[in-house]
């Protein structure tokens, strides 16, 4: 390495690789984990009247509520799906900064709605319907964010893909933490959520600032100015690759200059199939199928209504952000190795076991682990295995292939990643529907 290469002084550029990773995966959270919030906004006239933060929801689940878990991750990750596609487009026609940066914005002002719409009145329906149209849009952009993000990472050393997955983690223990301080308040629940909201809007302001500050870093100008000064610029450009290769091999150049995605692919394969095949199982079952877990032994006590925000959401991102964050120090086993895609592939064994405890309102299978503790394991395991397998696969994807092509191949992990996320989201109906 050039000896010329500036310190990342104080850290400047993780710490802010680390709140822009905290803004792709926040806003997804922070809907997600208020799904009390959100159903409590579903239910008919009557009992919603006298919904607070800390009311036992006993009263049959409305249509729209019993379907809200499953359709809320379907209209999140088809279109983060569709959109790390369309990424590989903007790239060519839009620059980073307005990408980044737009993003970010139409991410807070679609958090600003939401705060906005705590305190309007809309019927169920209508509210179900604008509900899952800012899903869509909140996704949407946090695809394009994200894409642009692992791709802007593959350009610097491969350690500085963790901050992004790192942050990505603490985003989730973010939005539990503030929803356990909610139900903590007593507060009325629009109160909470209003409250809950604004936090979110202030945490995605802030992650637009680290963005602003990041080209005024001289360690992130020498890795820009070095990829500028090279030919594979556009590397990031999926589409614009394959039409030069194809150019290139007609003129019979040669074609390390410009090397094609399904070259860059044959070499990265085994790590972008391995990390979609992780979140498949993971989204397949989170949270369609763990939010409905029961507690046996709160007994309508005070564990009743913190069970789901604290074993369920808290514990699966308190347990995934320490996966993640230990690939910083620890990266066993190593890129090559044939255990790491074994491990993944064995984490298929949750899908059967989250199915087996507690859930509530089932139809056909029986109840195998009924004490909390059977459920509060399982997650521990589920959540570290999959914070720090799919971070390994993210880190070693880029380590695959030759500096110039690190970017193309962050791109490419990218979208296994989302594609892992839509496939996990369409099976979440089948793995619930089998209770």
């Amino acid at each position: 390495m050039d000896p010329q290469v500036p310190k990342d002084k104080y850290n400047g550029v993780w710490w802010i690789f680390f709140m822009l990773g905290l803004g792709t995966l926040l806003p997804w959270n922070f809907f997600m984990t208020a799904t009390m919030y959100f159903t409590s906004r579903l239910a008919d006239p009557v009992s919603e009247a006298n919904f607070s933060v800390n009311a036992t929801e006993e009263a049959p689940r409305s249509v729209l509520q019993a379907k809200f878990n499953n359709v809320m991750t379907l209209c999140a990750m088809v279109p983060l799906l569709a959109f790390t596609c369309l990424n590989s487009v903007l790239h060519q026609r839009i620059p980073q900064k307005i990408r980044i940066a737009g993003s970010l914005m139409a991410i807070l002002l679609v958090f600003l709605l939401t705060a906005i719409l705590v305190k309007v009145e809309l019927e169920p329906l209508a509210f179900f319907i604008i509900t899952m149209i800012k899903i869509i849009c909140i996704n949407s952009f946090g695809a394009v964010l994200q894409g642009s993000l692992f791709g802007m990472a593959g350009l610097l050393p491969a350690s500085y893909t963790t901050p992004i997955m790192s942050g990505q983690g603490l985003a989730g223990t973010f939005a539990a933490f503030s929803m356990i301080c909610a139900i903590a308040s007593g507060s009325a629940i629009q109160d909470s959520a209003f409250g809950y909201f604004i936090t979110a809007c202030a945490v995605i302001a802030l992650a637009i600032a680290s963005y602003v500050a990041l080209p005024k870093l001289a360690f992130f100008q020498y890795y820009q100015e070095s990829q500028n000064n090279t030919p594979a610029e556009d590397e990031e450009n999926k589409m614009d690759l394959l039409k030069k290769d194809q150019r290139q091999q007609s003129a019979g150049e040669d074609d390390k200059q410009t090397p094609s995605m399904f070259s860059i692919f044959k070499k990265i394969w085994v790590m972008a199939v391995s990390v979609c095949f992780a979140f498949t199982v993971t989204i397949g079952t989170f949270p369609a199928v763990t939010v409905d877990v029961r507690s046996s032994i709160a007994g309508g006590g005070v564990w009743e209504k913190y069970f789901i925000p604290v074993s369920c959401f808290l514990f699966f991102n308190v347990f995934d952000w320490a996966g993640r964050s230990l690939t910083a120090v620890c990266m066993w086993p190593g890129k090559d190795s044939k255990l790491l895609p074994g491990l993944i592939l064995a984490r298929v064994i949750f899908v059967p076991l989250f199915m087996l405890c507690n859930v509530q309102p089932r139809v056909s299978l029986p109840v195998y682990f009924t004490h909390d503790g059977w459920f509060i394991t399982f997650m521990i395991l589920f959540a570290f295995s999959n914070g720090y397998l799919a971070s390994l696969c993210m880190c070693f994807g880029p380590k695959k292939v030759d500096p110039n092509e690190a970017e193309t191949a962050g791109a490419i992990m990218a979208f296994f990643l989302s594609l892992g996320l839509a496939l996990g989201a369409s099976l979440s109906f089948v793995f619930r529907a089998l209770v």
